[in-house]
């Protein structure tokens, strides 16, 4: 990703949000997040080296992404490859953009794309953009049978960095064709750079909206960004920064007349684009983070169910009657469960996501040690789960 400084129209302010209704499924569902994918993510993207626009190494990539929406169970017909090919110095380069599409119930011929791109230019792009792409794909793994009003396209496009020639290719000739508009986009969000740097203070994220370039749709924009902001402070813990748009693949889409928002890092890291963009210097926990934000704005944008009883989440509605007590809690506290749980897991993580307590079919757990503060509660059982606030007071 680079910086697109002729869009430096909109300055960044810290967005003052409105008071908003946190959806109890929404929030589940940003919760079933999982560090362990992302991490494990992050390495396997970079373990495949360098993933320059038509190398082996892209292509290796590429199968990657298609085994993990296989795995996941997505069908040979929501897969499709896109090809394209370009002229890049004195030779001409191949690749494809990855497209998985999960149809909606009420506006199917109505998509919100959700989009990240997974070549890499000099190093491994850890963070540019590994971080983008384990987002997508854990959003897709969460929503895939929770039914959505719009249909949604989950997007790997390929090319971005010698030009977004990949969404450039797929906004010109798949959702336009012939110069005339043959899909119908609700939005576009765009996820590119939000690995952060360790070390750093990785607690808030820029929430993109277009104030340059076709001035029709800058308003939308605006809008949807700010539903964004508003979304990332209701199911994550980042704070959320109003910033401009930059040069990556939303761009291409913006230029149709398509309205476009993304996410980006707050403090940027400056390894993109060099041998240090590796794992040893992203965030996990920001690249976490993040992903909890963009589940719970992306079932948002999607207009997703709020009954709990969706598809694979019947279980999760009967752990609901789980309470944990005393709330606050000082030394000690109880957890009552539903007649039918013998076994699961308990973790407790500070608000950042770092895990702080663990332990397995405890109905009494110790506190003991644990500094004062707000914490998030999480019970498992083999097909469900649930989180809930606990409050610790010594």
């Amino acid at each position: 990703m680079k910086k697109l400084t002729t869009l430096l129209l909109f300055s960044l302010i810290n967005y003052g949000l409105e008071a908003q209704t946190l959806v109890p499924a929404y929030q589940n569902r940003a919760n079933q997040v999982s560090q362990a994918n992302i991490t494990n993510n992050l390495q396997t993207f970079g373990d495949f080296g360098v993933k320059t626009t038509g190398s082996t190494a892209n292509t290796n990539a590429l199968n990657w992404l298609k085994e993990k929406y296989t795995a996941m169970g997505y069908s040979v017909n929501q897969m499709q490859e896109d090809p394209f090919s370009f002229n890049y110095g004195n030779q001409t380069l191949s690749s494809k953009n990855l497209v998985i599409t999960k149809q909606g119930t009420v506006y199917p011929n109505t998509y919100v794309i959700i989009c990240a791109h997974y070549d890499t230019i000099t190093g491994r792009g850890v963070n540019d953009n590994g971080s983008g792409t384990s987002i997508l794909l854990e959003a897709a793994r969460i929503l895939k049978d929770i039914p959505t009003e719009y249909s949604v396209k989950f997007i790997h496009f390929s090319g971005e960095e010698q030009g977004l020639y990949g969404s450039y290719h797929y906004a010109d000739n798949v959702a336009f064709q012939n110069g005339n508009r043959v899909m119908n986009i609700r939005l576009v969000f765009n996820i590119d750079q939000v690995g952060g740097k360790i070390g750093n203070l990785n607690d808030k994220i820029k929430c993109e909206s277009d104030q340059g370039g076709q001035s029709s749709n800058n308003a939308a924009s605006l809008s949807f960004t700010q539903q964004l902001a508003t979304y990332t402070t209701l199911y994550s813990p980042l704070q959320a920064v109003m910033s401009h748009a930059y040069s990556s693949d939303y761009m291409p889409f913006e230029e149709n007349g398509d309205i476009i928002t993304g996410f980006y890092e707050n403090t940027e890291s400056n390894t993109e684009h060099t041998v240090n963009d590796t794992f040893a210097n992203v965030d996990p926990t920001y690249v976490y983070n993040v992903g909890k934000a963009a589940v719970g704005a992306l079932q948002h944008f999607a207009v997703a169910t709020t009954s709990l009883l969706g598809v694979n989440e019947t279980a999760t509605k009967s752990l609901e009657t789980v309470k944990i007590y005393p709330n606050p809690a000082k030394d000690m506290i109880n957890i009552d469960l539903p007649n039918h749980v013998n076994t699961f897991s308990f973790e407790l993580t500070d608000m950042s996501g770092r895990s702080i307590l663990q332990s397995e079919n405890q109905t009494k757990v110790s506190l003991s040690g644990l500094s004062t503060g707000t914490y998030l509660a999480t019970i498992k059982t083999k097909d469900s789960s649930v989180t809930k606030k606990l409050i610790i007071e010594k």
